[in-house]
């Protein structure tokens, strides 16, 4: 592969920028992004390969990826100078490799915030209807199985005074502390840091410093931490042992978070008693052992999947690029990684 190399690139092609954009994003915003910048879009919504990955970084000065898009140090090493800014669609960015991009010159940008409500909303959701066994009830449905209203039919548990377990405590762990309150639950939590007391005091959140401790003693345990290798596996076969039986798990975070082996196996046993996922390990496929279970809800990674949000993300990678262009420091550049 070709490899440009020019070190003083020109970054406008009739006085716009050169943006390449990975996925297929929303009508208005692909429009705006059309009028601002020289760009590529793809209107296939075809997810790209490595090497059409490295070409749109060699031919432009912005690309705009997505989660799905990974971008590692052995890809950047290919771009050449022209690539100046990498504008992600998304706030998560464990999927770029922030030092080689920092040693090659390339800001990364993110979009903080915008999906804090949409995945606490999908993350409550799941706290709700796996306990009261939603998701079995409904295949009942489906598969025209359902023999009608009894006592002792379709038992669940309800979660007011349930002790809910939060990994994570940023803004989607403190928006989903929030929405739990609001039933009636006890809400405890782990993370890097402790918060400050008055934000403890204000969701009534307990801090508990350790983390087997916390599996141990939650009813619904539910993960809102990043990704990386600090991270992977997190929730292994050692922590699903300490879990109570009666206890349940939620993932809207990231799929690598849980060692799914041995989440089948906690499953399959009545290690624990349910599971509700957004996210997998390998997506888009999905193992499908999970997907027999009649005790998880499998869903296909929709927490930020509002039109509100997308269009609100795409807003400001457009924002981030326009400060970019002008010379000035975008509002979102990610840090970690540099000085």
């Amino acid at each position: 592969m070709t490899v440009v190399t020019d070190t003083k690139p020109n970054r406008r092609v009739n006085g716009k920028p050169r943006v390449h954009v990975t996925r297929h994003l929303i009508p208005s915003v692909e429009a705006r992004m059309s009028e601002l910048f020289d760009v590529t879009l793809n209107v296939e919504d075809r997810p790209l390969s490595r090497d059409e990955l490295v070409l749109a970084m060699q031919t432009s000065d912005v690309l705009v990826p997505t989660v799905t898009d990974r971008i590692d140090a052995g890809m950047l090493e290919e771009v050449g100078g022209r690539l100046g800014l990498i504008a992600n669609f998304g706030a998560g960015t464990d999927h770029i490799d922030l030092a080689a991009a920092r040693a090659r010159k390339v800001i990364v940008t993110n979009t903080p915030g915008v999906f804090t409500d949409d995945t606490a909303d999908l993350a409550m959701m799941l706290i709700l209807s796996v306990p009261r066994r939603l998701g079995e009830g409904s295949r009942l449905i489906r598969d025209g199985q359902w023999t009608g209203w009894a006592p002792t039919a379709m038992l669940g548990r309800g979660i007011g005074g349930k002790r809910l377990g939060i990994v994570g405590m940023g803004r989607i762990g403190q928006a989903v502390a929030h929405r739990a309150r609001a039933f009636g639950m006890e809400v405890v939590y782990h993370n890097r840091h402790r918060l400050p007391q008055s934000i403890e005091t204000m969701f009534s959140a307990r801090y508990e410093p350790d983390l087997d401790r916390l599996f141990a003693e939650s009813d619904i345990l539910t993960l809102h931490c990043p990704a990386g290798t600090g991270t992977h596996h997190l929730v292994d076969a050692a922590r699903f042992r300490t879990m109570k039986s009666d206890a349940y798990l939620i993932n809207t975070a990231r799929g690598d978070l849980i060692d799914e082996e041995a989440l089948i196996t906690a499953l399959q046993t009545g290690q624990i008693a349910g599971a509700g996922l957004d996210v997998f390990a390998r997506e888009p496929q999905v193992d499908p052992r999970l997907i027999a279970l009649p005790s998880v809800i499998t869903l296909p990674h929709l927490g930020s999947a509002t039109i509100e949000g997308r269009a609100h993300a795409g807003e400001k990678v457009i924002a981030n690029i326009r400060f970019w262009i002008d010379g000035h420091r975008p509002p979102d550049q990610v840090l970690d990684g540099w000085v």
